[in-house]
């Protein structure tokens, strides 16, 4: 790959990949079932997870609302799948700290969430790519409890 290529326009790809083909869109039957919105863009979120012994089984999501959230939700759920509870919650973290434009650890592959980085560049935009996330972090620490 020749280094002119545009790193805004590579992740733009990979995001609108997200919007359009998104992995893991459904729900999960008889599991843990999370509802999120966020009011001031109209995005809705419904995330369902499979947490077993510690480790996010399965993760589902469905719902509607701009390319930012709903690419971000299927990051997460492909981030998350098979990881133990504790890591997930590490890539939120890190992810959070993206969005924030803070420094992060970067010793987790990130795999296509780098994409997002962009949008910490967006503050009105930061509620989308975080809504899944945030989601998710309901849904594991009332599994917790």
């Amino acid at each position: 790959m020749s280094n002119h290529i545009n790193l805004d326009t590579l992740y733009r790809q990979v995001i609108m990949d997200h919007y359009k083909n998104p992995r893991n869109k459904g729900v999960l039957e008889d599991s843990l079932t999370i509802d999120m919105n966020n009011p001031t863009c109209g995005d809705r979120i419904r995330l369902t997870l499979d947490v077993e012994d510690n480790v996010v089984k399965d993760a589902k999501f469905e719902g509607e609302g701009c390319s930012i959230s709903m690419s971000s939700a299927s990051m997460m759920t492909q981030a998350i799948k098979g990881k133990t509870v504790d890591t997930a919650l590490k890539l939120s973290e890190i992810f959070s700290n993206m969005m924030l434009g803070k420094e992060y650890e970067d010793d987790i592959d990130l795999g296509d969430i780098e994409a997002l980085q962009g949008v910490a560049k967006f503050p009105a935009r930061i509620k989308c790519a975080t809504l899944a996330w945030k989601a998710m972090e309901k849904g594991v620490n009332h599994n917790k409890e």
